[in-house]
Protein backbone atom coordinates (compact mmCIF):
# COMPACT_ATOMS: atom_id res chain seq x y z
CA UNK A 1 0.00 0.00 0.00
CA UNK A 2 2.61 2.77 0.61
CA UNK A 3 4.32 1.85 -2.98
CA UNK A 4 0.71 2.85 -4.41
CA UNK A 5 0.21 5.45 -2.49
CA UNK A 6 3.60 6.84 -3.07
CA UNK A 7 3.44 6.46 -6.57
CA UNK A 8 -0.23 8.31 -7.46
CA UNK A 9 1.23 11.23 -4.83
CA UNK A 10 4.11 11.82 -7.02
CA UNK A 11 1.72 11.74 -9.84
CA UNK A 12 0.17 14.40 -8.70
CA UNK A 13 2.24 16.56 -7.34
CA UNK A 14 4.05 16.24 -10.87
CA UNK A 15 1.69 17.31 -12.66
CA UNK A 16 1.18 20.12 -9.44
CA UNK A 17 4.75 21.38 -10.38
CA UNK A 18 4.09 21.50 -14.47
CA UNK A 19 1.41 23.42 -14.08
CA UNK A 20 2.75 26.85 -13.90
CA UNK A 21 -0.93 28.25 -13.46
CA UNK A 22 -1.55 26.32 -10.31
CA UNK A 23 2.02 27.08 -8.58
CA UNK A 24 2.24 30.82 -9.25
CA UNK A 25 -1.27 31.85 -7.74
CA UNK A 26 -0.35 29.95 -4.62
CA UNK A 27 3.25 32.43 -4.05
CA UNK A 28 1.40 35.53 -5.21
CA UNK A 29 -1.17 34.55 -2.47
CA UNK A 30 1.33 34.11 0.24
CA UNK A 31 2.69 37.58 0.01
CA UNK A 32 -0.98 39.22 -0.43
CA UNK A 33 -2.45 37.75 2.58
CA UNK A 34 0.62 38.69 4.52
CA UNK A 35 0.91 42.50 3.45
CA UNK A 36 -3.08 42.69 2.75
CA UNK A 37 -4.06 40.91 6.60
CA UNK A 38 -0.97 42.66 8.28
CA UNK A 39 -1.93 46.19 6.90
CA UNK A 40 -5.38 46.05 6.73
CA UNK A 41 -6.13 44.61 10.27
CA UNK A 42 -3.20 45.97 12.05
CA UNK A 43 -4.76 47.64 15.62
CA UNK A 44 -1.55 49.19 16.54
CA UNK A 45 -2.28 51.61 12.72
CA UNK A 46 -4.66 52.91 14.84
CA UNK A 47 -2.12 54.55 17.51
CA UNK A 48 -0.07 56.81 16.69
CA UNK A 49 4.11 55.78 15.99
CA UNK A 50 6.47 54.84 18.80
CA UNK A 51 3.67 55.45 21.60
CA UNK A 52 2.85 53.59 24.85
CA UNK A 53 0.17 51.77 23.91
CA UNK A 54 1.33 50.31 21.15
CA UNK A 55 3.46 47.85 22.62
CA UNK A 56 0.89 47.64 25.09
CA UNK A 57 -1.22 46.17 23.22
CA UNK A 58 0.72 44.27 21.51
CA UNK A 59 1.89 43.09 25.17
CA UNK A 60 -1.13 42.64 26.84
CA UNK A 61 -3.85 41.25 23.68
CA UNK A 62 -1.00 39.33 20.90
CA UNK A 63 1.12 37.08 23.62
CA UNK A 64 3.96 39.99 23.34
CA UNK A 65 4.58 40.01 19.69
CA UNK A 66 7.06 42.65 18.41
CA UNK A 67 4.97 43.53 15.61
CA UNK A 68 1.24 42.53 14.42
CA UNK A 69 2.87 40.50 11.34
CA UNK A 70 4.86 38.13 13.99
CA UNK A 71 1.21 37.42 15.64
CA UNK A 72 -0.64 37.27 12.36
CA UNK A 73 2.28 35.05 10.16
CA UNK A 74 1.13 31.90 12.20
CA UNK A 75 -2.87 32.71 11.39
CA UNK A 76 -2.22 33.26 8.22
CA UNK A 77 -0.50 30.21 7.65
CA UNK A 78 -3.46 28.41 8.65
CA UNK A 79 -5.58 30.28 6.44
CA UNK A 80 -3.41 28.73 3.15
CA UNK A 81 -3.48 25.25 4.77
CA UNK A 82 -7.47 25.31 5.34
CA UNK A 83 -7.80 26.81 1.41
CA UNK A 84 -5.38 24.47 0.17
CA UNK A 85 -6.53 21.73 1.84
CA UNK A 86 -10.57 22.38 0.84
CA UNK A 87 -10.16 23.12 -2.56
CA UNK A 88 -6.80 20.53 -3.77
CA UNK A 89 -9.66 17.80 -3.78
CA UNK A 90 -10.72 19.59 -7.23
CA UNK A 91 -8.09 17.52 -8.63
CA UNK A 92 -9.94 14.28 -7.29
CA UNK A 93 -12.84 14.98 -8.62
CA UNK A 94 -11.06 16.16 -12.01
CA UNK A 95 -10.07 12.40 -11.69
CA UNK A 96 -13.68 10.80 -11.46
CA UNK A 97 -14.82 13.14 -14.14
CA UNK A 98 -12.41 12.10 -16.71
CA UNK A 99 -12.43 8.58 -16.01
CA UNK A 100 -8.98 7.65 -14.07
CA UNK A 101 -10.56 7.04 -10.74
CA UNK A 102 -12.60 4.42 -12.07
CA UNK A 103 -9.36 3.32 -13.63
CA UNK A 104 -7.73 2.89 -9.83
CA UNK A 105 -10.69 1.27 -8.72
CA UNK A 106 -10.56 -1.35 -11.11
CA UNK A 107 -7.00 -2.16 -11.12
CA UNK A 108 -4.89 -4.09 -8.24
CA UNK A 109 -4.68 -1.78 -5.55
CA UNK A 110 -5.79 -1.30 -1.98
CA UNK A 111 -8.28 1.38 -1.86
CA UNK A 112 -6.70 2.94 1.24
CA UNK A 113 -4.14 4.06 -1.41
CA UNK A 114 -6.40 6.34 -3.21
CA UNK A 115 -7.46 8.28 -0.67
CA UNK A 116 -4.12 8.37 1.14
CA UNK A 117 -2.32 9.39 -1.64
CA UNK A 118 -5.23 12.54 -2.06
CA UNK A 119 -4.27 12.93 1.55
CA UNK A 120 -0.22 13.30 1.17
CA UNK A 121 -0.25 15.23 -2.09
CA UNK A 122 -2.11 17.70 -0.62
CA UNK A 123 -0.34 18.20 2.57
CA UNK A 124 2.88 18.44 0.57
CA UNK A 125 1.65 21.23 -1.31
CA UNK A 126 0.07 23.31 1.35
CA UNK A 127 3.64 22.80 3.47
CA UNK A 128 5.44 23.73 0.65
CA UNK A 129 2.87 27.38 1.40
CA UNK A 130 3.36 27.14 4.20
CA UNK A 131 7.18 27.29 4.45
CA UNK A 132 7.32 29.95 1.98
CA UNK A 133 4.70 32.07 3.72
CA UNK A 134 7.39 32.24 6.90
CA UNK A 135 9.99 33.54 4.37
CA UNK A 136 7.90 36.03 2.83
CA UNK A 137 6.76 37.34 6.92
CA UNK A 138 10.48 37.18 7.48
CA UNK A 139 11.52 39.22 4.96
CA UNK A 140 8.85 42.09 4.66
CA UNK A 141 9.69 45.29 6.66
CA UNK A 142 8.48 45.20 9.62
CA UNK A 143 7.26 42.13 9.27
CA UNK A 144 7.94 38.72 10.95
CA UNK A 145 10.79 39.05 14.23
CA UNK A 146 12.04 35.72 15.72
CA UNK A 147 13.64 36.51 19.57
CA UNK A 148 17.05 35.91 19.34
CA UNK A 149 16.79 32.33 21.19
CA UNK A 150 14.90 30.78 18.35
CA UNK A 151 16.72 27.65 17.07
CA UNK A 152 15.88 24.64 15.12
CA UNK A 153 13.97 22.40 17.42
CA UNK A 154 11.78 25.56 17.71
CA UNK A 155 11.11 25.85 13.83
CA UNK A 156 10.79 22.13 14.04
CA UNK A 157 7.82 22.46 16.39
CA UNK A 158 6.07 25.46 15.05
CA UNK A 159 6.01 23.31 11.24
CA UNK A 160 4.85 20.44 13.15
CA UNK A 161 1.81 21.83 14.71
CA UNK A 162 0.97 23.08 10.98
CA UNK A 163 1.96 19.24 9.82
CA UNK A 164 -0.75 18.19 12.34
CA UNK A 165 -3.21 21.00 11.11
CA UNK A 166 -2.93 19.86 7.69
CA UNK A 167 -3.21 16.11 7.76
CA UNK A 168 -6.11 16.00 9.60
CA UNK A 169 -7.65 18.61 7.55
CA UNK A 170 -6.50 16.94 4.80
CA UNK A 171 -8.57 13.90 5.65
CA UNK A 172 -11.91 15.39 6.36
CA UNK A 173 -11.59 17.48 2.78
CA UNK A 174 -10.23 14.39 0.58
CA UNK A 175 -13.12 11.96 1.95
CA UNK A 176 -15.60 14.84 0.75
CA UNK A 177 -13.35 14.63 -2.46
CA UNK A 178 -14.13 11.34 -2.84
CA UNK A 179 -17.52 11.37 -1.98
CA UNK A 180 -18.67 14.53 -4.60
CA UNK A 181 -19.55 13.86 -7.85
CA UNK A 182 -19.12 17.55 -9.69
CA UNK A 183 -16.55 20.26 -8.75
CA UNK A 184 -19.98 22.59 -8.14
CA UNK A 185 -20.77 20.13 -4.93
CA UNK A 186 -16.69 20.10 -3.40
CA UNK A 187 -17.30 24.60 -3.87
CA UNK A 188 -20.38 24.87 -2.41
CA UNK A 189 -19.71 22.01 0.53
CA UNK A 190 -15.66 23.78 1.33
CA UNK A 191 -16.95 27.34 1.00
CA UNK A 192 -19.87 26.78 3.54
CA UNK A 193 -17.04 25.11 5.86
CA UNK A 194 -13.53 27.21 5.69
CA UNK A 195 -14.89 30.92 6.81
CA UNK A 196 -16.66 29.47 9.87
CA UNK A 197 -13.38 27.32 10.41
CA UNK A 198 -11.21 30.46 10.34
CA UNK A 199 -13.11 32.89 11.54
CA UNK A 200 -14.07 31.34 14.71
CA UNK A 201 -10.40 30.82 15.42
CA UNK A 202 -7.59 33.09 16.80
CA UNK A 203 -5.88 33.23 13.52
CA UNK A 204 -6.45 37.15 12.74
CA UNK A 205 -7.00 38.54 16.13
CA UNK A 206 -6.78 36.86 20.38
CA UNK A 207 -10.18 35.50 21.48
CA UNK A 208 -10.13 37.55 24.30
CA UNK A 209 -11.56 39.80 22.28
CA UNK A 210 -14.47 37.32 21.46
CA UNK A 211 -18.27 37.24 22.99
CA UNK A 212 -18.70 34.23 25.16
CA UNK A 213 -20.10 32.11 22.50
CA UNK A 214 -17.64 32.33 19.90
CA UNK A 215 -15.17 32.42 22.40
CA UNK A 216 -15.79 28.46 23.46
CA UNK A 217 -16.03 27.57 20.21
CA UNK A 218 -12.70 29.44 19.03
CA UNK A 219 -10.84 27.70 22.09
CA UNK A 220 -12.02 24.24 20.90
CA UNK A 221 -11.02 24.91 17.41
CA UNK A 222 -7.88 22.74 15.80
CA UNK A 223 -6.70 25.94 14.28
CA UNK A 224 -6.42 28.22 17.67
CA UNK A 225 -4.58 25.40 19.28
CA UNK A 226 -2.77 25.02 16.24
CA UNK A 227 -1.81 29.12 16.60
CA UNK A 228 -1.43 28.86 19.91
CA UNK A 229 1.33 26.57 19.84
CA UNK A 230 3.10 28.10 17.09
CA UNK A 231 2.89 31.37 18.56
CA UNK A 232 4.51 30.85 21.65
CA UNK A 233 7.54 29.51 19.89
CA UNK A 234 7.41 32.15 17.11
CA UNK A 235 7.02 34.76 20.36
CA UNK A 236 9.21 33.29 23.14
CA UNK A 237 11.89 31.38 21.69
CA UNK A 238 12.60 29.19 25.13
CA UNK A 239 9.58 28.68 26.71
CA UNK A 240 9.12 28.67 30.77
CA UNK A 241 8.01 25.39 32.06
CA UNK A 242 3.79 26.96 32.03
CA UNK A 243 4.74 27.72 28.72
CA UNK A 244 5.95 24.14 27.50
CA UNK A 245 2.38 22.77 29.25
CA UNK A 246 0.30 24.41 26.81
CA UNK A 247 2.70 24.19 24.37
CA UNK A 248 2.28 20.17 25.21
CA UNK A 249 -1.49 20.19 25.48
CA UNK A 250 -1.87 21.76 22.21
CA UNK A 251 0.11 19.57 20.55
CA UNK A 252 -1.33 16.34 22.44
CA UNK A 253 -4.90 17.89 21.04
CA UNK A 254 -3.85 18.18 17.50
CA UNK A 255 -2.56 14.52 17.53
CA UNK A 256 -6.15 13.64 18.64
CA UNK A 257 -7.45 15.56 16.47
CA UNK A 258 -5.22 14.18 13.50
CA UNK A 259 -6.18 10.61 14.61
CA UNK A 260 -10.24 11.38 14.78
CA UNK A 261 -10.72 12.68 11.26
CA UNK A 262 -7.94 10.76 10.06
CA UNK A 263 -10.03 7.75 10.83
CA UNK A 264 -13.58 9.66 10.10
CA UNK A 265 -11.93 10.61 6.77
CA UNK A 266 -10.68 7.05 5.78
CA UNK A 267 -14.00 5.37 6.72
CA UNK A 268 -15.85 7.87 4.76
CA UNK A 269 -13.44 7.70 1.23
CA UNK A 270 -13.58 3.98 1.81
CA UNK A 271 -17.56 3.68 1.85
CA UNK A 272 -17.90 6.40 -0.97
CA UNK A 273 -15.30 4.44 -3.47
CA UNK A 274 -17.02 1.17 -2.04
CA UNK A 275 -20.38 2.97 -3.69
CA UNK A 276 -18.60 3.43 -7.61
Amino acid sequence: MINETLVLSARALKKWIRNPAAVVPGLVTSIFYIALFGSSFNPTNLIPSGSVGTQTILQQSFGGAPTYITYLTAGVICLILVFNMAFGGIDLVLDRQLGFLSTLLTAPIPRAAIFLSGVVQNLVKAMFLAFLTFIIALAIPNGLELPSSFGALDFVGVFLAFALLGLGLSSVFTAIALSVRSIDSLIAIVNFMTLPLIFMSNALFPSTSFPDWLKAIANVNPISKTNEAARLLIINGNLSSSQLSTFTGDMLYLLGFVVVFGLIGYFAARKALSAQ
